[in-house]
């Protein structure tokens, strides 16, 4: 299949090269100026170009740019009068829906989307990232879902269909799976250097790699271990003093977080509610 790629960032490349590897031709793709060092060094052959040219040659167009960004392009690669009939485009946007390719469609398009449950901190981390892991698939009707497993498939990815409806929900649990799992670390980090714990990431890695393998193994109720799970008070009373004095900013958080474990746990049938009653009396009187 002749495939193009708008926005080649890191996903963008990674994809590229993927199903260059399997067979796929990789016509051209666009972006900003580190798009052209990244083609450079992943797609030394593949032309960079402007959007419109992308299309052009192209039967399949994966979308790669910010979601503020694909709420405009389309709009505008419809106005430029480039898109052939039947041409699939796909974009890689896990919160937005179909509807942002709605101007594409109109001009006789084909619409997905495609977005790999992963994360990408550079293109080289994104091939080895991608093979195995799962990838969300949206279309209009079978036809679709069909042409975007297969080309999960090509790059190694475990696909699953995903209702339109349900993405901004999907993206929510993924932000939770993620992005928040890496800003509770950094939290960490901070709190384990205050605490004299010599370099804290190394120190903090083997706790976090065995937690992620217990969810995995035994389900987020049976895995969850900590002061909540067990209801004890006198050790989250302990907590909240030391965040009071050395970072009171994260107190917040630290509720929070503690309240959703609470729930987990009560849920779990691992906490009854006399010691629940006892945490939510110290979250009080800390926070009240």
């Amino acid at each position: 299949m002749r495939i193009g790629v708008i926005g080649a960032g890191r996903v963008g490349s990674a994809v590229a090269v993927l199903l260059m590897r399997a067979g796929h031709r990789i016509v051209a793709v666009s972006g900003r100026d580190a798009t052209r060092v990244r083609a450079a060094e992943w797609l030394p052959d593949v032309p960079v170009v402007a959007p419109p040219e992308v299309v052009e040659g192209s039967e399949f167009v994966f979308v790669g740019v910010p979601d503020d960004v694909l709420r405009t392009l389309p709009a505008e690669l419809a106005d430029a009068a480039v898109v052939a009939p039947g041409t699939w485009f796909a974009h890689f946007s896990g919160a937005a829906g179909l509807d942002v390719l709605d101007p594409l469609a109109a001009a006789g398009a084909r619409r997905l989307a495609i977005h790999p449950l992963q994360t990408f901190a550079d293109v080289g981390g994104a091939i080895e990232a991608l093979p195995g892991c799962r990838v969300a698939v949206t279309a209009d009707a079978d036809e679709g879902f069909d042409v975007g497993e297969r080309l999960a498939a090509d790059i190694g990815a475990v696909a699953f269909r995903l209702a339109d409806d349900d993405r901004p929900l999907y993206h929510a649990a993924a932000v939770f799976a993620s992005n928040y799992l890496v800003a509770t670390s950094a939290v960490a980090e901070r709190l384990f250097s205050e605490a004299g714990v010599p370099d804290p990431l190394a120190a903090m890695h083997p706790l976090q790699a065995a937690t992620v393998s217990n969810v995995l193994r035994l389900g987020p109720e049976a895995a969850l271990t900590g002061p909540a799970a067990r209801g004890d008070a006198s050790t989250i009373e302990r907590n909240l003093a030391a965040l009071d004095a050395h970072a009171p900013e994260v107190v917040p958080a630290y509720v929070a977080m503690c309240r959703v474990a609470l729930d987990v746990a009560e849920r779990a049938g691992r906490l009854d509610p006399a010691r629940r009653a006892a945490v939510e009396a110290v979250i009080a009187r800390r926070t009240g």
